[in-house]
């Protein structure tokens, strides 16, 4: 459900009550029933049922909207949690994540900065990278959340080998297919041989010749205004992105609202919206439930796809 004071509550309620979602799967609500309930009455949306609910009733009967609080910060990671109980148990195939508050999880005693870094603690999990799928065009970051001074100098040839190893192999097992990786030049205009960097000719290209003396279906570097238009019209299968707005930038402008992160590495299926708690809307009931339902739905959709373990 994620945090009760944004406007997670707002987008599962729509989102589950759709047509689209309902086609694709049978989805249970990890949150608080009353907040879900009174959610729904207020947009007119028939409530979920019980049955569809793992009500943990955590959030106290008076909370405040819009704001960061130590209560609905820990009822969300709470919700977590119980996900993952749930997935262990083999009650859910997979989970889509509504946006939390890193700051109202740290309130709420999480010391966590999302749910990625969460997800794999409570998974054991060590390797992990996050990616987006907007449509045909499928992103993976080498970097995420640092400033862009740290993001160049983390572009490194065992970096990139790294991640387009990682990559060919988790996305493979999402697509059920060996995918066709194209890399991101870090430069404008992949430095054009030299003129504007030469983080290509010294890292990059390297580490692209490595992998594929591997066996891996990997290419470029390519000038970076460009590749992201060229997998979204089905050219690539994946790009691999030297860092965080070199690869949300595109994917925002291509797919804003029906994109959808996706967390790789984990031992279950991870989706989640492409948006924060929009604590300046919530309540308001005008938020906008299209990259929740279409993180359900490829939650769903990707359940289905045959794993390719060989590639990993």
């Amino acid at each position: 459900m994620g945090d009760a004071a944004g406007i997670g509550p707002e987008v599962v309620v729509k989102s589950v009550a759709s047509v689209a979602v309902r086609a694709v799967c049978r989805p249970l609500i990890v949150g608080d029933a009353r907040v879900l309930r009174s959610t729904a009455r207020s947009l007119g949306i028939e409530p979920p049922e019980p049955s569809e609910v793992a009500d943990l009733g955590n959030v106290p009967a008076v909370f405040d909207v819009g704001i960061d609080a130590p209560e609905t910060g820990r009822a969300s990671a709470e919700y977590i949690e119980k996900a993952v109980e749930l997935w262990k148990a083999g009650l859910v195939n997979a989970i889509a994540t509504a946006p939390i508050s890193k700051a109202a999880i740290h309130l709420g005693g999480y010391n966590y900065p999302g749910h990625t870094e969460f997800l794999a603690h409570l998974t054991g999990t060590e390797r992990f990278r996050m990616s987006f799928f907007a449509n045909k065009l499928r992103v993976v970051l080498l970097s995420t959340h640092v400033s862009l001074r740290e993001a160049i100098d983390l572009v490194t040839k065992g970096r990139m080998i790294d991640l387009i190893g990682f990559a060919n192999c988790e996305i493979g097992k999402l697509i059920g297919k060996k995918p066709r990786i194209a890399v991101a030049g870090l430069n404008p205009h992949a430095s054009e041989g030299g003129m504007f960097g030469h983080e290509e000719e010294r890292e990059i290209v390297p580490a692209i010749e490595t992998c594929r003396a591997r066996g891996i279906d990997v290419s470029g570097p390519f000038s970076p205004d460009t590749i992201f238009l060229r997998a979204f019209r089905g050219e690539f299968d994946v790009v691999v992105a030297c860092y965080h707005d070199q690869a949300t930038i595109p994917v925002k402008c291509l797919s804003f609202g029906a994109s959808v992160n996706v967390t790789l590495g984990l031992p279950l299926i991870r989706t989640s919206v492409d948006h924060g708690t929009a604590f300046d809307i919530a309540g308001m009931g005008v938020a906008d439930p299209s990259s929740m339902t279409a993180a359900i739905k490829l939650a769903a959709e990707l359940v289905g796809v045959r794993k390719i373990d060989e590639l990993c």
